[in-house]
């Protein structure tokens, strides 16, 4: 499958339906920084020293068009270690978004960018660029072991990991879930009950209607 059409195809079942399916789901903690962000990609993994980006800044120049960047910043997440300089210099590069286990800044640029970032936090203070970091490394991100070309998916919902090496079967189950779904849809719009189609006991909740 196109990376494109496969890009597709994982957005349009979404984080939550992935997460439920094979994917890896990260923390809560990492959001859409924007109202409305999106991103379905192969990542760069990047690890940062804490509280400097110059790893970031050299991810970007070499990262291949079309990938995110997935990066862990360490214990010192509340910098700006990405903000409108480093977004433009993405999408010169063709880049196709970020997800940072830290903060990042000038959120209403990103959003006027409409560059897909998500992250754990808007902060003011910015990063050092001097200290070493790696790029291709495996790292941690939202708890999340993320490898190089492993997909990375974000919704409104959350962010998943998609290992390069189960696409096909997350892909696969993701669909059977979503056609299942469909059908639960359906059923209850025709009067039944979600105790009914998943079987539920309810017989210890207590009733007093």
């Amino acid at each position: 499958m196109e990376t494109t059409d496969l890009a597709a195809a994982l957005l349009a079942l979404g984080s939550a339906t992935l997460g439920e399916s094979g994917a890896k789901t990260m923390c809560p903690r990492l959001r859409p920084i924007w109202s409305g962000a999106v991103v379905a990609a192969p990542a760069v993994p990047v690890r940062c020293t804490p509280g400097d980006n110059l790893a970031i800044h050299a991810a970007v120049a070499v990262a291949a068009p079309g990938h995110v960047l997935a990066v862990d910043v360490g214990l010192t997440p509340e910098r700006g270690y990405w903000g409108e300089v480093l977004t433009t210099a993405a999408e010169a590069r063709g880049l196709a978004g970020l997800v940072i286990d830290g903060g990042v800044r000038d959120v209403g640029a990103l959003e006027a960018h409409r560059f897909p970032v998500f992250a754990t936090m808007a902060a003011l203070r910015g990063a050092e660029k001097r200290a070493p970091g790696t790029v291709g490394t495996p790292v941690r991100v939202g708890d999340v072991v993320v490898g190089h070309g492993d997909w990375l998916v974000g919704d409104v919902d959350g962010v998943v990991v998609v290992p390069r090496a189960d696409l096909e079967q997350v892909l696969a189950d993701g669909r059977a879930r979503a056609a299942k779904e469909a059908g639960l849809f359906e059923a209850l719009r025709g009067g039944a009950t979600t105790v009914e189609l998943l079987g539920l006991d309810t017989s210890i909740v207590r009733h007093e209607v």
